[in-house]
């Protein structure tokens, strides 16, 4: 790992192919993908390389974002690549000047047994510089994608 990359690792009770069902259907994915209270109305994602990756998060305190990324490699069962960088087809993402998606990042998600019917779950995002990295730990990063981990394994678990 390099020092611009953050990273959350955990083990889910869940199967890992109903992890894997659970991060990879829209609308299993909008159950989780925000830290409560915040939510995820929208979802869409065309599960291929150069496929759309859109979500929406919304907040009872007004916070209202929308991200659309990138898929850049798909294994079925095992990993997903995605980039906030680059937007359907590969094309150059416009981030805007602040907040949420003021700094482009590349998120690798695997998925491993990890016995008994249980999944290890890792998360990394990559950041161009030191200044991004930080800039994403300040908004909370390890605390939110540790929140939205376990609301995965929740989910997935309630899929059996």
């Amino acid at each position: 790992m390099a020092e611009t990359d953050l990273m959350i690792e955990c083990v889910l009770d869940a199967p890992r192919r109903l992890v894997w069902r659970a991060w990879t259907d829209p609308e299993h994915l909008k159950r989780w993908w925000a830290p409560r209270p915040y939510v995820t109305p929208e979802c869409e994602m065309d599960l291929r390389p150069g496929g759309r990756f859109y979500t929406r998060m919304t907040g009872p305190d007004g916070f209202d974002f929308r991200g659309t990324g990138c898929f850049l490699e798909v294994v079925e069962g095992e990993r997903v690549v995605w980039t906030s960088a680059l937007g359907e087809d590969y094309r150059p993402n416009d981030l805007g000047p602040s907040g949420c998606g003021a700094f482009p990042f590349t998120a690798i998600v695997t998925l491993a047994d990890a016995g008994e019917g249980r999944t290890r779950y890792r998360a990394v995002a990559m950041h161009a510089n030191p200044a991004d990295r930080d800039s994403h730990a300040q908004m909370g990063f390890h605390e939110g994608w540790s929140q939205c981990a376990e609301q995965l394994g929740e989910v997935a678990a309630g899929l059996s």
